[in-house]
């Protein structure tokens, strides 16, 4: 009987034990981990040049797929958890700590009711289709079967919005809902979005830039499976986003601003906070981190104003700033770009100074599309790996009279050269990395970065 007794205890305590890993096994893990994650998230394979599942577009809208997440994320944390951490090389250690925070902080998130705000003005996935849908995305567009594969997608929104729009009505219920100005910037959005005409859609693009080889019957085809997408997919999708959101949804916004003002909000906002920022710091230990860096910026405007020769309070020199005539010059949207490749221009030959090792991904400099530039704010689109497609640095003219050029530098260096273009090119490019860091990202060291990049103007 001891001896039963002993083989049994033994054999707890071995089950307990964690495995040795070595760099090969766990590289074998996070390549299993990101093959999966390319098919349950195929608009992120797309962007990241993996072409394999381009006509997709899975329905993330409901408690189903919502679940499937759960079970897949929970199922790699447990697997990575059988492992001895210690036993790693160094900066598989890193990637082990890297993994498990991603994989916590995902659970965490599907189990608040963020889902019940599928998109606002800034992002979400009506804003990303038809940013895809005009050709100048990272949708590629090359071939006729790139060409069908757009069709299969797009016939998959429509099944989106009609479970985004159940999403929305379920936040009605519990009080989780768009502050209504945020609301009310959506709407000319969706608008924008409908047209009677298929061939001024902004889903016409890949029909007027169609590849010349194209067969004269490929042609043919495409342009009439095209013109019935548009008419009977892209339209009713937007029109009924936008029906919804004006007739039931606005009403019943709040008037409030903050995450926190909602249901549980003080819970939402935590986890948000934790999730962006990587700490376990309150909201409220970084509002006061927030008010030390601001009394320190103010004290570099001041050195600013005195250095420019302003008399006067800090207040009155933003006020010249805002009203200087000669800092508001620009009149045509191709103004603004030709400033910011004047600052390209004198940036890049100091860049190649002060940087060892740069981004082979082209870069380029693009105008913010019509329909989202009333909401958006200048951006970083990041380019594939293999350097088929740039990265782009979005600027916005949207009311060029608002338009002040003293910030240009600044906001070129941040989500330009050197802030998000090599930040995010030079880990793309970096195949040691895992796949789940060359692609993935978190905001604090993304942001942070840029915030660096821009001091060295």
């Amino acid at each position: 009987m001891k001896t039963i007794l002993l083989a049994f205890i033994l054999a707890l305590a071995g089950c307990s034990q964690k495995e040795k890993i070595n760099h090969e096994q766990i590289s074998t893990l996070f390549d299993s981990y990101w093959e999966e994650h390319s098919r349950l998230f195929p608009l992120d394979a797309t962007q990241q040049g993996d072409n394999r599942y381009n006509d997709l577009l899975p329905n993330d809208q409901t408690a189903e797929y919502r679940k499937i997440l759960r079970d897949y994320f929970t199922d790699y944390l447990n697997r990575l958890r059988k492992y001895e951490r210690d036993e790693l090389p160094e900066n598989d250690r890193v990637s082990y700590d890297i993994f498990k925070y991603e994989m916590e902080m995902q659970i965490e998130g599907l189990t608040t009711d963020l889902w019940q705000i599928p998109f606002q003005q800034f992002w979400g996935l009506p804003l990303t289709m038809a940013q895809l849908g005009s050709g100048t995305l990272y949708q590629p567009f090359r071939t006729v079967q790139d060409y069908d594969n757009w069709i299969k997608r797009v016939e998959g929104f429509s099944v989106w919005s009609d479970s985004a729009i159940g999403n929305f009505r379920a936040g009605m219920k519990s009080g989780i809902v768009l502050p209504r100005v945020l609301v009310k910037k959506i709407l000319p959005q969706m608008q924008d979005l409908i047209s009677k005409n298929p061939e001024k859609s902004v889903f016409w693009g890949p029909i007027q830039n169609m590849p010349k080889e194209f067969s004269a019957e490929d042609k043919a085809r495409l342009t009439k499976a095209y013109k019935e997408m548009i008419t009977k997919h892209v339209n009713p999708s937007y029109q009924k986003l936008h029906d919804f959101l004006k007739r039931e949804y606005l009403p019943k916004a709040r008037s409030t601003h903050g995450i926190g003002s909602v249901p549980n909000g003080t819970y939402l906002y935590g986890y948000l906070a934790r999730s962006w920022t990587t700490t376990d710091k309150t909201p409220e230990e970084i509002y006061q981190t927030g008010l030390k860096e601001v009394e320190r910026i103010q004290r570099e405007m001041l050195k600013v104003k005195e250095q420019v020769g302003f008399k006067g309070s800090l207040k009155q020199f933003f006020a010249h700033l805002r009203k200087d005539p000669k800092l508001m010059p620009f009149k045509t949207p191709e103004e603004v770009l030709n400033l910011y490749r004047d600052i390209q221009k004198k940036m890049q030959p100091k860049l190649m100074t002060m940087f060892g090792r740069t981004p082979e991904t082209p870069f380029e400099i693009r105008q913010t599309e019509k329909f989202r530039e009333a909401s958006a704010s200048a951006e970083y689109s990041p380019g594939s790996p293999d350097g088929s497609r740039p990265g782009i640095f979005y600027y916005n003219a949207f009311d060029l009279p608002s338009r002040r050029s003293y910030g240009m530098e600044a906001l070129y260096l941040h989500e330009g050269a050197p802030g998000h273009h090599f930040q995010i090119s030079l880990a793309q490019e970096n195949e040691a990395l895992p796949s789940f860091m060359r692609f993935g990202g978190n905001t604090a060291f993304v942001e942070g970065w840029a915030l660096y990049a821009e001091t060295l103007g």
